[in-house]
């Protein structure tokens, strides 16, 4: 569909951008670093590409657009260059299905590798430029503006939380629909001046149990007494 959008408008295949509500996601496997360290170049080249061509085939398959790999990282997006209204719908689909994936995969790949895979996802809706930038010569279809940055400070904030798929509160109220997120807190992340609500995704709607639905409720409610600074009752 992409290829004949640009044969039938060539001009879009020139520098430039525009103003488009576009849904951004990244990921990085945690712990990178000590994973390469235990591999051969061999064997990590091997993981590295296996792992890339899962979470690749589900964001494709979910209308993603993969904008770049930056070593184990993922950056891709949603809504751009073709628009698609469901653009926050696909980019959590594509997140559960990864870390869904993942789930299925990580035994096999630490038999095989004797590593074990985890990755965390910063997912943001937001209103960015996208469009072919670089040079006149070489350029690629990106995505940039703020809402890039924070989706990927989304990614790395899992790490202080002990979570796996960060939202933000402009997504969260794209999706209440058909998934369940839990409020983990309101940070200022770097480069933002106000604060910013940030959700756990946790499941469909459909599939979340009742025992979990009963945990996320009891987390809400000491979450209310904690930002009352009631810190008895939140414990």
């Amino acid at each position: 569909i992409l290829i004949e959008e640009l044969i039938n408008s060539p001009e879009k295949l020139k520098l430039g951008g525009e103003k488009k509500e576009i849904t951004i996601l990244f990921s990085d496997i945690a712990g990178f670093t000590s994973i390469s360290e235990k591999l051969t170049p061999e064997e990590l080249v091997s993981l590295l590409n296996e792992y890339l061509t899962e979470m690749t085939n589900i964001i494709l398959k979910n209308n993603g657009l993969v904008d770049k790999y930056i070593g184990d990282a993922i950056m891709c997006f949603w809504g751009a260059p073709l628009d698609n209204k469901n653009h926050a719908i696909d980019a959590c689909t594509s997140a559960i299905e990864m870390q869904n994936k993942l789930e299925e995969l990580r035994s096999i790949w630490k038999e095989k590798y004797g590593v074990e895979v985890v990755a965390r996802i910063g997912i943001n809706t937001a209103k960015c430029v996208v469009g072919n930038m670089g040079s006149s010569d070489r350029f690629d279809y990106t995505a940039m503006g703020d809402g890039v940055n924070l989706a990927s400070r989304l990614e790395g904030i899992n790490k202080s939380y002990g979570t796996y798929i960060m939202i933000s509160e402009f997504l969260k109220e794209k999706i209440n629909s058909k998934f369940i997120a839990r409020e983990i807190d309101t940070v200022r992340v770097k480069g933002k001046n106000n604060g910013v609500k940030i959700f756990e995704l946790v499941n469909y709607k459909n599939k979340i149990s009742k025992k979990e639905l009963e945990k996320i409720k009891e987390f809400e409610l000491a979450l209310k007494h904690y930002k009352k600074q009631e810190f008895a009752k939140a414990k």
